[in-house]
């Protein structure tokens, strides 16, 4: 049976990446019946919709969404991303936003060592619906030259157990090497809801060696050592941030992929770039990001076997040159060889 996926192309090289991610799980035997959504920042431009509560119902009936990247420089910033993207996250509750990253060959301060973590896999896990990305706040006398804005960072119990939970249950999985980032010594409510409840849940998978880091060292960590890390767990905020720096360090940006996940329901998957307006229909658009965020949308649907072969088609990233339609058919030909 047909897994039944939304796309939604959206804008810029989203349409353009998209297509190639299509073509490669067709080469590699999956069916999709699929359901085309046309939203983004062109659509809000042309007649003000942004995501309806009709689209939102329709998306629980699915099996998975894969989504290229929305958003234009027409739209005035926050109106997409908090009425699509995190209206998505929060309608959907898709309280996990995970992002492997893979390491070239040059990764590491350590010329010498640079080899050994070619290939080294980690993988970030980000709590999706929490955080100072919640909503709370607001402004005191706006538009005066006393005026105040505040914005709060919402941490529930429930929340955070969950996303903590799922990553010790994926890192058992791996290297049974779990490492929380936070920021617990400023920010000591947050952080110290979170550390008690990692170390309270850490109870449950004595396996799993543990560690903490403070963000800004794990940042450095991130460029200099990059390798130390298996599985990360941290907030929404810092999640964002440490993700876009794992795409940077494992090769680019264009070949970072993302999950947004409620395991058991429907899902989103995506590549982390933007829609790059700038390059449409130029060719440039590296399209190894969406295909990696197909792999896990695979992975999420159950087609282990096609997901691996993708994988494994994606793996030698030095060799994935060429327009967006060449570095499609060459994952295609890989697929085949």
């Amino acid at each position: 049976m047909a897994h039944r996926v939304g796309i939604v192309g959206g804008d810029g090289i989203g349409p353009e990446v998209i297509a190639e991610g299509l073509k490669v799980i067709a080469a590699a035997g999956v069916e999709l019946d699929t359901v085309d959504y046309d939203l983004g920042g062109d659509r809000y431009l042309r007649d003000g919709v942004v995501l309806t509560d009709e689209i939102i119902d329709e998306w629980r009936g699915l099996d998975a969404i894969y989504l290229g990247a929305v958003g234009t420089p027409d739209v005035p910033p926050g109106v997409i991303e908090r009425g699509m993207l995190l209206r998505m996250r929060f309608e959907l509750d898709l309280y996990i936003n995970q992002r492997p990253f893979s390491l070239p060959s040059t990764a590491g301060s350590d010329p010498a060592q640079a080899g050994d973590t070619q290939g080294h896999e980690f993988i970030v896990i980000r709590e999706n619906t929490e955080g100072t990305y919640a909503g709370e706040g607001g402004f005191l006398r706006k538009d005066t030259p006393e005026e105040i804005a505040t914005q709060g960072s919402v941490n529930t119990r429930h929340g955070v157990e969950r996303c903590i939970r799922y990553a010790f249950e994926l890192a058992m999985t791996r290297r049974k090497h779990l490492t929380m980032v936070h920021k617990t010594n400023v920010l000591t409510f947050s952080g110290d809801l979170w550390d008690r409840t990692f170390n309270e849940v850490a109870a449950d998978y004595p396996e799993v060696e543990t560690a903490y880091n403070h963000v800004d060292a794990a940042c450095i960590y991130f460029v200099d050592d990059p390798q130390r890390y298996d599985v990360i767990v941290t907030d929404n905020l810092f999640g964002d941030i440490l993700t876009d720096l794992g795409g940077a360090v494992s090769g680019g940006i264009g070949f970072a992929s993302s999950a947004n996940l409620h395991p058991g329901q429907v899902s989103m998957f995506e590549p982390v770039h933007g829609s790059a307006p700038d390059i449409v229909g130029t060719g440039k658009a590296n399209p190894t990001a969406a295909v990696l965020s197909a792999v896990l949308m695979l992975e999420h649907l159950g087609e282990n076997d096609a997901a691996d072969r993708i994988r494994a088609a994606c793996s030698d990233t030095d060799s994935l040159v060429g327009s967006t339609t060449e570095i499609g058919d060459l994952i295609v030909s890989r697929l085949s060889a």
